[in-house]
């Protein structure tokens, strides 16, 4: 059965562009391969950090909405550990009204609306 998970993360600050969207790159094939769907992608970019880690001040901040199996979750959090350019990451399992609040917020179920002129 398929879970709706949010994954946000902060990367280390001496990445440059293209090294942090290969990154996230990476952790969006894991969950792909491993059967996930992904179903959102933010990149949020250098932001400063609410306080100092491994000395830094400051990180890119990137976001991963997917539906994905619960055992999957572990080897994502695992590869975050294991990966040296992230300083801290946070895996977070959605209800529904958290899933539908996240989708409209993605402006993915929200539809346009036809605009008439009177």
């Amino acid at each position: 059965m398929l879970n709706h998970y949010e994954a946000a993360f902060v990367l280390t600050p001496v990445l440059s562009e293209p090294q942090m969207k290969e990154a996230v790159d990476k952790f969006e094939k894991l969950l792909k391969d491993n059967g996930g769907t992904i179903v959102n992608r933010e990149e949020w970019g250098l932001r400063k950090l609410a306080y100092p880690i491994q000395g830094k001040t400051t990180g890119f901040y990137a976001l991963l909405q997917v539906d994905v199996e619960p055992a999957v979750v572990a080897t994502l959090e695992t590869e975050f550990r294991r990966d040296e350019r992230v300083l801290r990451f946070l895996t977070t399992r959605l209800d529904k009204y958290a899933y539908e609040y996240a989708a409209k917020r993605a402006h993915k179920s929200v539809e346009p609306k036809n605009v008439e002129e009177a």
